[in-house]
C-alpha cells in the first residue's frame, strides 16, 4: 500500500467480502449486525489503519439537506426534466438542490465537483459532459467516499449506482422503423464515440441492421461532436457520398433537426428522399415540419429514482452497493420516416 494512502470503507470490505454498508454499520457500533461480524470488521480496520474519511462523514452527519446537480446544459428539455424530477422528489423528502451546468465541458465539470464538494452537499447527481474521458475527477469521490450516482450520460468505469435509458432498445426501435418503411440504406449520426449513449444507441443501429440482413460492414456511421458546425459539416459529407444514404437515425433530437435543415436547404425531400428519426422526443419535434419521428424517454421519472435511490443510500435506507436502473423507451412515428 502507498505511503499516505487513507484506507477506505470499500477496502475494507473487500477484503472480506462483505458489502460496503455492512462494514459501515459495524464502524457505527449498529446492533443489527452480528456480534462476531462486527468484531472481524473492526479488527480488520484496525489492521489497516483505517481512520475516518472526516469529509466524508461531515456530509453525512451535518446534513446539509441539499443535493449537488451536475447536467451538459441547462436549456435542454431532456435535461430540465431530469431536474423537474430530481426537485420534486427532493423537495418531498426535505432537501433542495443546487445545480450546475458544465455546458459540456470536462474542465467546467471538474469546477462543478470542487464547488459542490466545497459547499458540503450531502450527495451529487452526475450527467457527464460530452467531452469528459477522464474520470479522475469522479474517481476522487467515490476515493474520498462521498456520496454520489450518475443518470443518462455515465460511465461504467466507476462503481456507483446509475440510471439510465434502454438506449440499445430504443435505438433499434427507430432504425427498424425505418427499414419497415421500405428505406435499405440507414445512417447513424453519432456524438463522440466515447459517450455511453453513444455506444449503447449503436448497439441498437446494427442490431436492427443485422436483423435485416445488412452487415456491419455496410453500415454508414458519421460521428459529430455535436456542435451545429459539425452537424453541418457531416451531413454535407454524407449528402457527397457516392453512396447516399435514403435515411438517417440520429443520436438525439437536436443533431437530427440540424440534419434536417441541412437536407432542406439542399432541396432533399424528407421523408421521400431521405428519411429521419431521431431521440430524445423533444417538444420541437412535434411542431417542426415535417414533424420528427423521435424515441420518447422518461426524463422526469429519470430524475425522480436517481433522487430517490440517492437520498435512501444516504438515510442507509439500501445497501451502497452499485445498482443499474434502465428505464424503457417508446417510438413515436412521426411524419418525417413515413413513406407515401
Amino acid at each position: 500500500m502507498k505511503k499516505g494512502h487513507q484506507v477506505t470503507m470499500k477496502e475494507i470490505a473487500k477484503k472480506l467480502g462483505v458489502s460496503v454498508s455492512t462494514v459501515s454499520r459495524a464502524l457505527k457500533d449498529s446492533p443489527e449486525l452480528h456480534p462476531e461480524t462486527k468484531k472481524r470488521i473492526v479488527e480488520m480496520a484496525k489492521s489497516m489503519n483505517y481512520q475516518y474519511n472526516l469529509l466524508a462523514q461531515s456530509l453525512r452527519i451535518s446534513k446539509s439537506k441539499v443535493l449537488g446537480v451536475i447536467v451538459p446544459e441547462l436549456t435542454s428539455h431532456f435535461f430540465s426534466s431530469n431536474i423537474s424530477g430530481i426537485q420534486d422528489t427532493a423537495y418531498k423528502r426535505g432537501y433542495n438542490i443546487m445545480i450546475c451546468q458544465s455546458n459540456e465541458s470536462y474542465e467546467q465539470e471538474k469546477a462543478n465537483v470542487r464547488t459542490l464538494v466545497s459547499s458540503q452537499v450531502d450527495g451529487l447527481l452526475i450527467s457527464l459532459s460530452r467531452e469528459t474521458k477522464n474520470y479522475d475527477h469522479l474517481r476522487e469521490l467515490y476515493d474520498r467516499e462521498i456520496p454520489f450516482m450518475m443518470f443518462d450520460r455515465v460511465t461504467e468505469e466507476i462503481p456507483v449506482s446509475r440510471v439510465t435509458v434502454d438506449d440499445a432498445h430504443g435505438a433499434y426501435l427507430a432504425v427498424q422503423h425505418l427499414l419497415e418503411q421500405g428505406c435499405k440504406k440507414v445512417a447513424y449520426f453519432s456524438g463522440p464515440e466515447d459517450l455511453y449513449i453513444s455506444k449503447k444507441r449503436k448497439e441498437g443501429y446494427l442490431l436492427a441492421l443485422a436483423e435485416f440482413g445488412i452487415s456491419e460492414s455496410d453500415s454508414k456511421i458519421y460521428v459529430t461532436d455535436l456542435t451545429a458546425e459539425m452537424n453541418r459539416e457531416m451531413t454535407l459529407k454524407m449528402l457527397e457520398s457516392n453512396d447516399r444514404p435514403d435515411a438517417v437515425f440520429a443520436m438525439i433530437d437536436p443533431l437530427a433537426v440540424d440534419i434536417m435543415m441541412v437536407l432542406k436547404e439542399r432541396g432533399i425531400k424528407i421523408p421521400n428522399d431521405i428519411a429521419l428519426a431521431g431521440f430524445t422526443n423533444n417538444p420541437t419535434s412535434a411542431v417542426i415540419e415535417p414533424s420528427l419521428t423521435t424515441v420518447s424517454q422518461p426524463g422526469y421519472e429519470m430524475g425522480q429514482i436517481a433522487a430517490n435511490h440517492l437520498l435512501d443510500q444516504l438515510d442507509d435506507l439500501v445497501s451502497d452497493e452499485p445498482q443499474s436502473f434502465i428505464l424503457h423507451t417508446t417510438l413515436v412515428p412521426r411524419n418525417s420516416s413515413k413513406k407515401a
